[in-house]
């Protein structure tokens, strides 16, 4: 069987260039809530995290966020991602020469990941194949979302690549026994930040996305 049958790629860092913008605005309103932090930590602590498991980690340091903090934070990312959101600079170049079948899995909500792919023009390219957090009880770094998506395309997972650019996303990948290749590309990805990422051991590491396709044909090959 050719591999891969399925590439599962992360949304937000992967697709879209977004963590600049969400981890902003999300340090802005936590602080705002009583919960200091900078953008910067708010990247080291929180990227691929579900905002649920963000709220809970602030509730175990002793804040709590009111009951509308997730629809607030979501109406100002809106704000915010309609204004400034880019796509991955190769992405939609990478897309259009990957002929494997390809959908989403992000812990982000589902309305979230649908409006920035239609946003930056890349919602056509996943036939709305975007798979979310809430699909499942665990979200990354559990495997269940990944193994979700491999039980909705009928591929087994050790015929899955990942593409994820956050620890949580790869130990996720890993934890499912799929191929996960790690990106490190987007405008957030600073040198202690792939530094970060090599730790988790991804089975390849990668900066531009336009040599995706490539990757994959040499993946291919030698398996």
């Amino acid at each position: 069987m050719p591999f891969p049958e399925l590439i599962i790629f992360d949304c937000d860092g992967v697709l879209v260039d977004s963590e600049l913008i969400a981890n902003r605005i999300l340090a802005e309103h936590l602080t705002s809530h009583g919960y200091p932090i900078t953008a910067r930590e708010c990247r080291a602590k929180f990227i691929g995290s579900s905002l649920l498991k963000i709220i809970e980690h602030v509730g175990t340091e002793g804040v709590e966020l009111p009951t509308d903090f997730s629809s607030s934070l979501r109406i100002r990312d809106a704000a915010a991602f309609k204004d400034e959101l880019q796509p991955i600079k190769g992405i939609k170049q990478a897309l259009a020469r990957l002929p494997h079948q390809k959908c989403v899995a992000s812990s982000g909500s589902p309305e979230k990941i649908k409006t920035n792919l239609e946003i930056t023009g890349l919602v056509d390219d996943f036939a709305l194949h975007l798979y979310s957090g809430n699909n499942v009880a665990n979200p990354k770094p559990a495997p269940d979302l990944f193994l979700h998506v491999a039980g909705e395309f009928d591929v087994s997972p050790l015929q899955c690549l990942v593409i994820e650019d956050s620890k949580f996303g790869v130990r996720a990948a890993k934890a499912a026994n799929m191929v996960v290749f790690g990106y490190v590309g987007g405008s957030h990805c600073h040198r202690d930040y792939i530094d970060h990422l090599s730790d988790e051991e991804p089975d390849h590491i990668f900066s531009e996305m336009d040599t995706l396709p490539d990757l994959v044909a040499k993946w291919t090959s030698v398996r």
